[in-house]
């Protein structure tokens, strides 16, 4: 199925105007079902960028009344299919098929995930609306009452959504291929169409991990374990040989691609580009592979962080004609700095930043998030969110945390006090350097990956305060002033656990709750103040 990429697609970028901006984007990917929503964090390059408004104001939102897809606990998004009347629903507990047409909101097929017992109806609601203040009483509800484990929250974390309709997704070890029935009656429901299990070519640790995501731009999948990466073609052949990583070096988040196959991914030790040839998986620098140390940090996080390195999938920043063309992460130091690698051939005449550890480092950056010197711990299990050359990052680690990091993150708020901190940086492409824009010490992120809204620049993170509860809070991407409340209460509907905040294009919000993908409609269920 893999073809050589030039003899189809030029390797450019859209530029758009974004709230007056021009903005440069990743090219779309011709294999995937969209140029946003088609993969877990929106593009193959990872930005996080939405491509919708969201609108500014204060709004009160009872979610209990706003239309919902009853799923969880970890909704991680909602992904776009060919059809702009449909969307795909991934969760922890199977897949989804909606339709969104004409303002709507409703589930028209489903199919549980084949190696999890379902949920008894309406459990997982029940448990929700009870108060979870203590960390004995969230512990309970996930190893008792819903009976949670491993095997079950890594469910669908990683999707991928293709232009035939297809839904590939991840379980542990597995990557399996969801279509429809009948697709032109989407309520005959899902079929399971294949799956291939890893398994028995996977080392123990990443067997009780799991696999992750992404797809090339000759349409073949590219998937990543704690200690290895592959191609897939999209009927699940093996295409090249697989790249096993040095003894000692564990990955924990997923790869960024570019339009010309360049894979970024980054272990806890280590950033990598392998290149894809359409033959090979190479590490060759004669077609453009590389690799970088960066402070990887041996400190394992209290709370909400997986492992040691980087906390961030990849992020590409620069495409098309501009100057500089990056890979960003945050590395792993408790306090954590922002760190930008040059994507291609390092600039003639660069000389080597004093504290980094290669050249292949374009620049690093201290994050403070506004905080005092003696915060311990300045960090995050969360992607860098890239608008142009504006990067931007939170401070989710709380001091005291749970082990079970399912627990842990919905004791995150209402039972355990939520870290703060957020920080917006830009690249300079004179000063080839990172500058501070502006920093923000008391918004909370509790854990889900923050979104920006390219239209409306506004960033947005998930967090809880005592007073209001849980929230949405919109920060203007030039001002970090406060722009946008979507206020949820203390119910725990309003907990996004690890999933993504998206907007419709009709200015809706969709949040991805711990129990299930939700349609807030501003001015219907939601009360502007």
């Amino acid at each position: 199925m893999a073809m050589l990429l030039g003899a189809s697609v030029p390797a450019m970028a859209v530029t758009a105007k974004e709230g007056g901006a021009a903005v440069s984007k990743p090219r779309p990917n011709p294999f995937l079902a969209a140029e946003a929503y088609a993969l877990t964090h929106f593009d193959p390059a990872q930005t996080d960028v939405m491509p919708y408004a969201l609108p500014r104001g204060t709004f009160h939102v009872d979610l209990r009344k706003a239309p919902r897809v009853q799923a969880g606990p970890i909704s991680i998004m909602t992904l776009a299919t060919p059809s702009p009347r449909y969307m795909w629903a991934a969760s922890t507990g199977g897949v989804s098929y909606v339709d969104v047409s004409n303002g709507g909101w409703r589930e028209v097929a489903r199919l549980p995930d084949p190696d999890a017992k379902p949920l008894p109806a309406g459990l997982l609601d029940k448990i929700l609306a009870e108060p979870l203040d203590d960390v004995a009483r969230v512990e309970k509800a996930v190893k008792t009452d819903l009976a949670l484990d491993r095997k079950r929250i890594s469910a669908n974390i990683y999707v991928v959504s293709g232009k035939d309709g297809v839904l590939y997704a991840t379980n542990r070890s597995a990557v399996r291929a969801y279509g429809l029935i009948d697709p032109k009656r989407p309520e005959a429901g899902i079929k399971l169409l294949r799956t291939i299990d890893l398994k028995d070519r996977l080392t123990a640790l990443e067997n009780a991990g799991g696999v992750m995501l992404n797809m090339t731009y000759d349409g073949n999948l590219v998937v990543a374990a704690a200690q290895s990466i592959r191609v897939l073609d999209r009927d699940f052949k093996p295409v090249g040989d697989a790249f096993q990583f040095p003894e000692g070096e564990i990955v924990s988040n997923a790869m960024a691609v570019d339009e010309k196959n360049g894979i970024y991914i980054a272990s806890d030790k280590m950033m990598r580009k392998l290149v894809w040839t359409g033959k090979t998986l190479s590490r060759d620098a004669a077609h453009g592979a590389w690799e970088s140390a960066y402070d990887s940090g041996q400190t394992p996080m209290p709370s909400v962080k997986f492992g040691n390195g980087t906390g961030s999938t990849p992020t590409l920043m620069g495409f098309g004609d501009d100057a500089d063309k990056l890979v960003v992460i945050t590395d792993g130091s408790d306090r954590m700095k922002l760190v930008a690698f040059w994507r291609d051939e390092i600039p003639a005449g660069f000389t080597q930043r004093p504290g980094t550890k290669s050249s292949r480092i374009a620049d690093q950056i201290q994050v403070t998030c506004g905080l005092p010197a003696s915060t311990p711990y300045v960090q995050s299990e969360q992607s860098v969110v890239a608008l142009g050359y504006g990067a931007f990052v939170v401070n989710n680690i709380r001091p005291k945390g749970v082990a079970d990091r399912l627990v842990d993150v919905l004791a995150g708020g209402p039972a355990l006090t939520p870290a703060t901190g957020a920080e917006r940086f830009e690249w300079d492409t004179k000063t080839k350097g990172w500058r501070s824009v502006w920093t923000r010490n008391d918004v909370v992120s509790t854990s889900m990956v923050p979104t920006v809204s390219g239209p409306s620049r506004i960033v947005f993170v998930n967090g809880y305060a005592k007073k209001d509860g849980w929230e949405v809070t919109g920060m203007d991407w030039e001002t970090g002033k406060t722009v946008h409340r979507s206020i949820f209460g203390q119910d725990n509907l309003g907990n996004g656990a690890y999933a993504l905040i998206q907007s419709l294009p009709n200015g809706d919000l969709l949040f991805n709750s711990v129990g299930g993908p939700t349609r807030v409609r501003y001015g219907a269920t939601a009360k502007s103040k």
